[in-house]
């Protein structure tokens, strides 16, 4: 009889224009050590938000993807509510900006900046 197969979903899918987006910007400020960090903070009109930005620091609670030699990291706190999203990329006529599609999100609002669990 053998084991069954256990499937560990990654916390983040991170797709290509994200991927080149974070390369790009990496690039701009010379350091190869900058990492994507994407959290969640309270607030926003649905409830909780995210947030993005760069960090130089893994702390040992975090959760990490690395892909296509990105890093992106997710804090503890976070985690929970980001488990199974894809972090993306878009440039549009409403400007360029990173963006989440959350499977753990009930509402969302609007904008696309804030959601509801």
């Amino acid at each position: 009889m053998t084991a069954p197969e256990v499937f560990t979903p990654e916390p983040l899918l991170v797709t290509e224009s994200a991927v080149n987006k974070v390369k790009s910007l990496v690039e701009e400020e010379a350091n190869d050590d900058l990492k994507l960090r994407v959290f969640v903070t309270g607030g926003g009109c649905s409830g909780f938000q995210y947030g993005f930005t760069f960090d130089e620091i893994v702390t040992e609670d975090d959760a990490v993807v690395e892909k296509d030699g990105i890093t992106v990291v997710v804090d503890a706190m976070s985690y929970p509510y980001l488990m199974g999203a894809k972090v993306d990329y878009e440039e549009g006529l409403q400007g360029s900006k990173f963006v989440v599609q959350n499977p753990n999100a009930s509402t969302t609002c609007g904008c696309g900046a804030s959601f509801a669990v």
